[in-house]
């Protein structure tokens, strides 16, 4: 990651992949995911193709609108570190 932004790393891009597998295998389109997190759709689709990075607080709440363990993303980010 040295000489870097985050958002394009390949850290941040495995943990984009896994939350838009979450999300199509729990059946969300962008649309009804931005719905329950109160967002405009759009902010899915840019989390979604690394355009825009989560905070921590934003990746938790993202994480409970899917009903999954933010700490299963974190183990997916760390498999290969």
């Amino acid at each position: 990651m040295k000489g870097t932004k985050s958002v394009i790393s390949d850290e941040n891009k495995k943990l984009c992949v896994w939350l838009k597998r979450q999300r199509q295998e729990k059946g969300h389109t962008m649309r009804s995911l931005s719905e329950i997190l109160g967002t405009p759709h759009s902010f899915i689709g840019k989390v979604e193709n690394q355009e825009r990075r989560l905070d921590v607080i934003e990746y938790v709440r993202y994480c409970h609108a899917l009903e999954i363990d933010p700490m299963e993303g974190l183990r997916q980010v760390l498999a290969d570190a």
